[in-house]
């Protein structure tokens, strides 16, 4: 006999019809139909399962189903709030844009845009023409070009520079970059043969030297920008390497990964590791450099090429650059910010290099300005401590930034940490010592007002 119950349910067009007199008009017909769709299912399930159930069609409301409409409407893409300390954190998108690089990128989405228009001779011109003058003034590069990431400049340049021929790296060298995506792997893609020289920790010139043969096309320096190899260690320098190629006939490459535009002297009185820099790696000669929009420099994501004239037209020239090239988002975003550098309007303005630069003593202000703004909350202690951050992003893994934070203990962390995520705004934060830690140096100025209100909801 079948279960009274499921005669109770409500038919899906009549909960739908609730829900949208609940919601309104502007939750659209399909999510109200979906969420009715989803809530007498689930209803099914748990009577199906054996349970009590919600008491059929009395248990399932419009106004229930309507905010389950309002869910499914929200964009899978959203802003949240990075409350990590972890400033170039992947997950949560890597570097914020700074305010000229969002103004840029609407500028050029709301319409049409010259990306491949010459407009002083009317004519097609090259996307790749838009940044090559900023990135040469600020690298000390002959030429520039720019694709979707750093991987890709990568794939791109050991194609255009050595596909069919021997690249050489040092053992010490093959890293493993996000998502279990290795140097051998990206090597192989490009069509050139890998050639390992020197151990894990030691590699010497004379090792390079001894592996070159007239199939060698390349000699590949890789920063180790995601991890740390100290103690009884030894590696070649970016010149040293260049002038051995150039002895052999042999083009050079760096990949840098990061790449950072702020000199040493900035990032050691910020705190930071020596990092070298892009600057650094063209003045060492080598043929071709690749590294990061979207991480130390503070950009979109985006993958930057520069270096010698001849280097750069073989990577822009190889038949990969069509899929592997940017788009008009990209360029625009990358060429505001990189004219904040060239406008000496950074670290200021890029936030990602203000987040790296600020000191502790403007971070215990902030923290503790935040904890006044957050007042009492029933339930909860809210403190100040200090803390560390990370730059993250795969850059400066020794990093260990002094900090403060905002702490909240009193309930169990996790659920409070849940509980951030799903503000209207969601808040990530960290958990350590079974607190919740809201750590001020990622935090935007634009976050703390939504911050305040994610905590005090929790009261």
């Amino acid at each position: 006999m079948a279960d009274p119950r499921f005669a109770s349910l409500p038919a899906v067009h009549a909960l739908a019809d609730a829900a949208a007199a609940a919601a309104g008009p502007e939750v659209p017909r399909w999510a109200v139909v979906e969420a009715a769709r989803r809530a007498v299912a689930t209803e099914r399930a748990a009577i199906l399962a054996g349970g009590a159930g919600r008491g059929g069609g009395g248990g399932l409301t419009g106004a229930e189903v309507a905010a389950a409409a309002a869910v499914l409407c929200r964009s899978p893409l959203r802003r949240v709030i990075n409350a990590t300390g972890v400033v170039l954190h992947t997950n949560l998108g890597r570097a914020p844009l700074a305010a000229a690089a969002r103004a840029a990128i609407d500028d050029v989405a709301r319409g049409y845009a010259n990306l491949e228009y010459d407009l002083a001779r009317g004519e097609r011109g090259s996307r790749h023409d838009h940044l090559r003058e900023l990135l040469r003034e600020l690298t000390g590069a002959e030429d520039a070009c720019v694709v979707n990431n750093n991987a890709a400049a990568t794939v791109l340049g050991l194609a255009g520079l050595a596909s069919g021929r021997e690249i050489i790296v040092s053992r010490g060298e093959l890293i493993e970059i996000g998502g279990s995506f290795r140097l051998p792997e990206i090597l192989a893609m490009s069509g050139g043969r890998m050639v390992e020289v020197g151990t894990t920790n030691k590699t010497r010139a004379a090792d390079y030297a001894a592996a070159i043969t007239p199939a060698t096309a390349l000699l590949l320096k890789v920063h180790r920008s995601n991890f740390a190899l100290v103690g009884f260690t030894a590696e070649v320098e970016a010149a040293e390497l260049v002038a051995l190629g150039r002895a052999r006939g042999v083009a050079t490459m760096i990949d840098l990964g990061s790449g950072a535009l702020f000199d040493r002297a900035t990032q050691r009185a910020w705190g930071l590791p020596d990092e070298p820099t892009v600057g650094e790696a063209v003045a060492s000669g080598a043929d071709l450099v690749t590294f990061s929009g979207d991480k130390l420099l503070g950009g979109p994501q985006a993958g930057i090429a520069v270096g010698r004239t001849a280097a750069v037209a073989a990577a822009r020239a190889h038949p990969l650059m069509r899929a592997l090239r940017p788009d008009k988002l990209t360029l625009a975003g990358l060429a505001a910010t990189l004219a904040l550098y060239r406008g000496g309007r950074a670290p200021a303005a890029v936030p990602v290099a203000a987040m790296l630069g600020a000191s502790a003593a403007v971070l215990r202000a902030r923290a503790e300005a935040l904890a006044t703004a957050i007042g009492e909350v029933p339930g909860l202690a809210v403190a100040v401590a200090g803390c560390t951050s990370a730059v993250g992003g795969g850059a400066m893994p020794t990093a260990a930034l002094a900090s403060w934070a905002v702490t909240l203990a009193g309930r169990p962390a996790d659920a409070v940490a849940a509980a951030l995520r799903a503000a209207p705004v969601p808040v990530v934060a960290r958990i350590a010592d079974g607190r919740v830690w809201l750590d001020v140096r990622t935090l935007l100025p634009d976050d703390l007002a939504e911050v305040v209100a994610a905590v005090r909801a929790l009261g």
